[in-house]
């Protein structure tokens, strides 16, 4: 049986973890301040609750659900309204990737206009490498629902890819 990890031993894996987190935050918040506080919160939860990992499975995994525990009790003391709308410079900040076939720009538009909670799906299974139960748990919806979610991320793909002209 493996030993609980300690409070430093969370903190020196928070940092390997940052970069992939504030996509996550991200794949959120869709705005890149935003983001950053998100992060900020979940780091300062996370070590506050260090004694709470026990050490087996991905420490992502956990950090990843504590993103969306805090996501989700951030918004519940937000207006409805308050919550800003993804802006491509946002998330052109958040990852400097490029795809074969589409410029920077068009990728980042094509994930801007997805449907909320789409994209956080598509990134903890497409990019992240999670499974589809890893996925769930994260996101707190059943299994079925991270299916639907990349159904929905391939076909807004696939109807938003028509409108651009592709490079082979």
């Amino acid at each position: 049986m493996r030993q609980p990890v300690t409070t430093i031993d969370i903190r020196r894996d928070l940092v390997g973890l940052l970069p992939r987190l504030r996509r996550f935050a991200m794949t959120l918040a869709g705005n890149a301040a935003v983001a950053d506080e998100l992060v900020q919160a979940v780091c300062e939860r996370a070590v506050a609750k260090s004694n709470q990992w026990n050490g087996e499975g991905r420490l992502e995994s956990w950090i990843y659900t504590l993103a969306r525990q805090q996501w989700n009790d951030d918004s519940r003391r937000r207006r409805p309204h308050a919550t800003p709308k993804a802006n491509v410079t946002d998330i052109r900040d958040a990852s400097r990737d490029r795809t074969a076939g589409f410029d920077a720009d068009t990728i980042h538009r094509m994930i801007a206009e997805m449907p909320e909670g789409t994209c956080s799906v598509l990134l903890l299974v497409v990019v992240e490498g999670h499974t589809y139960q890893q996925t769930a748990d994260i996101m707190g919806i059943a299994m079925s629902n991270v299916v639907s979610h990349l159904t929905a991320a391939r076909l807004h793909f696939a109807s938003v890819a028509d409108n651009y002209p592709h490079r082979y």
